[in-house]
């Protein structure tokens, strides 16, 4: 049990993505697996809210890609993107109803050797200094070792585990719009679904999407 915070339970997720977005930032997620365990808490979140978001990959429908997302709540969606890294999305909502919340970012706070070597597995020339990390959601998947073998895993079960404050204040934050998202999806007015925590330096830079 980590000091402050509790398990979460499937309730926590099974709401309205936008409610459960912000109150994400500042919670812990974990996994442990045969190299050891990788505790993460959450900076900086993204929102994605099925058919009435166009930026999200459940917009159109359900595919043999996005289907974690249709399922129960506390799963986890993990895609391949840009043929280089993977990320981790927290299913939310009721069933049928694809929500998810995106890691974009986190503070490695357990296990920092572990996410190193992993993150480190290419030459670098110089090393990564800890803000660094989690620091964009392909970070947090490398941290903490996930792959598309990882997607449909429950939080609730088996390697992963999710913690939330006792205090269950939300914690002070900013808003925005989303990392990388081109067309509608991507208006600052519209969609400021993105969500991040203040001071926090593991908290990725915004790039706006392409046309």
């Amino acid at each position: 049990m980590l000091n402050g915070f509790h398990p979460a339970n499937r309730e926590f997720f099974a709401r309205e993505v936008l409610d459960v977005a912000p109150e994400i930032l500042g919670c812990i997620i974990q996994r442990t697996d045969d190299d050891g365990t990788v505790t993460i808490r959450i900076t900086e979140v993204e929102a994605y809210a099925g058919d009435r978001d166009p930026g999200a990959h459940t917009y159109r429908g359900k595919t043999n890609r996005n289907k974690t997302m249709f399922g129960a709540a506390g799963h986890l969606y993990c895609y391949f993107t840009y043929g280089m890294h993977y990320a981790l999305n927290l299913v939310a909502g009721q069933p049928g109803q694809p929500y998810g919340c995106l890691i974009r970012a986190g503070e490695v706070m357990e296990g920092a050797d572990i996410a190193r070597s992993r993150r480190e597995s290419r030459p670098r020339k110089t090393p990564l200094v800890d803000a660094s990390l989690a620091r964009g959601p392909g970070c947090v998947a490398q941290s903490l070792g996930a792959t598309l073998a990882n997607d449909g895993d429950d939080l609730f079960g088996g390697q992963w585990k999710f913690f939330v404050p006792d205090d269950g204040v939300v914690l002070p934050h900013f808003t925005g719009p989303r990392v990388g998202v081109s067309g509608a999806g991507g208006s600052a007015t519209n969609f400021p679904w993105r969500y991040w925590l203040a001071d926090e330096s593991s908290v990725s830079a915004y790039k706006p999407g392409r046309p």
